[in-house]
C-alpha cells in the first residue's frame, strides 16, 4: 500500500510540474 501511495504522489507532482512549465511558457 504504501508503495501506491509513493508513485500516486510522484505522478501527482509531475503533473503539477507540467502546469508550472506551462505556465512558465506563457510568462515568456
Amino acid at each position: 500500500m504504501a508503495s501506491v501511495k509513493k508513485k500516486r504522489r510522484a505522478k501527482i507532482a509531475l503533473h503539477k510540474r507540467k502546469k508550472r512549465r506551462r505556465r512558465d511558457r506563457h510568462k515568456k
